[in-house]
């Protein structure tokens, strides 16, 4: 491994040179980061850092990552970007019940030029911040010029697999699993829907269908994860992948990966996530109107129960 060239003092973490580390939303001492930022050598660790809560992504934590990325995209010296979670899970999606949710806070748009959604009502308030902080800023990420090998240990859900399909390569423990359990909400799969190109259709549709996680083997069967490892080998293992990546040239790996997603692409990735974002947004407003809120009347303890208590 290369020398540390730049280590990840909170001080030097990409939210503390940011307006964000100054927002009400974030409920951690002031001197912690939602997100950390580190560089040795030619890779970029990228990491989540709401451990206490399995990294659930508030606004705070997205506008974190998109600066953090933004960070590593804008050094020359980074070539390959590794996107990991502190603690014991990856993600464990969008953060719908912690100290620290912030969904109704305004935050500097950066994905789009949809409308500041805190003070709207309704689909108009909802439609503007998903397009924003889900659907919007995964785009993003996804057409970061530089390769981003998703780290994933233990829960990879809902939102947080929003993150680990927006990058290039997943290298995953042998206890990580991966569920999408919205449909319990009546909601149709995550605001960035790639389930039917990150796996076959008829895969994607049992894994939406009954909510079921799967191992990070089956990942790996189905064509969604590209490595296994044990738990303990995880860290070292994704850096031997970052640092061979990392000896290519770096145009090289833009245009390849540009050309991988220009066929995605091709193949209907990007319009057929705008139609299901539609869909999406056609369920929150159907709960609005049926059920006690917009997610179908369920919380956390509520999606844990519907799972069999997990």
């Amino acid at each position: 491994m290369s020398a540390p060239q730049e280590a990840n003092p909170v001080a030097e973490s990409p939210v503390a040179a940011k307006p964000l580390a100054e927002s009400p939303a974030v409920e951690t001492p002031a001197e912690e980061s939602p997100v950390l930022y580190e560089r040795r050598g030619p890779v970029a660790f990228v990491t989540m850092n709401r451990p206490r809560y399995r990294n659930a992504q508030n606004s705070a934590m997205t506008y974190a990552l998109d600066a953090a990325l933004y960070r590593a995209a804008d050094d020359g010296e980074v070539k390959v970007v590794v996107l990991g979670g502190a603690g014991d899970h990856f993600s464990a999606g969008h953060d719908i019940g912690t100290p620290g949710r912030d969904a109704h806070l305004p935050f500097d748009r950066r994905a789009g030029l949809w409308w500041d959604h805190s003070d709207k009502q309704g689909a108009e308030s909802r439609y503007a911040r998903e397009s924003e902080v889900y659907l919007g800023m995964c785009r993003r990420w996804r057409e970061l010029p530089k390769p981003v090998i998703a780290s994933v240990q233990g829960a990879c859900v809902a939102g947080g697999l929003m993150l680990a399909w927006v990058c290039d390569l997943i290298v995953a423990s042998e206890d990580a699993f991966f569920a999408d359990p919205v449909v319990r909400m009546g909601i149709p799969g995550v605001e960035y829907f790639a389930h039917p190109w990150v796996m076959p259709p008829r895969i994607a549709k049992e894994f939406l269908f009954t909510g079921d996680r799967i191992s990070a083997q089956r990942g790996y069967e189905v064509g969604m994860v590209n490595r296994v490892v044990p738990r303990a080998e995880l860290a070292e293992r994704t850096v031997e992948l970052a640092e061979r990546i990392a000896q290519m040239p770096r145009l090289g790996l833009a245009l390849t990966k540009r050309a991988v997603n220009q066929a995605e692409d091709l193949q209907g990735m990007h319009a057929g996530m705008d139609s299901v974002f539609g869909l999406h947004h056609l369920a929150h407003a159907h709960n609005a109107e049926v059920a006690t809120d917009s997610l179908g009347g369920m919380d956390i303890a509520a999606m844990k129960q519907k799972a069999g208590g997990a």
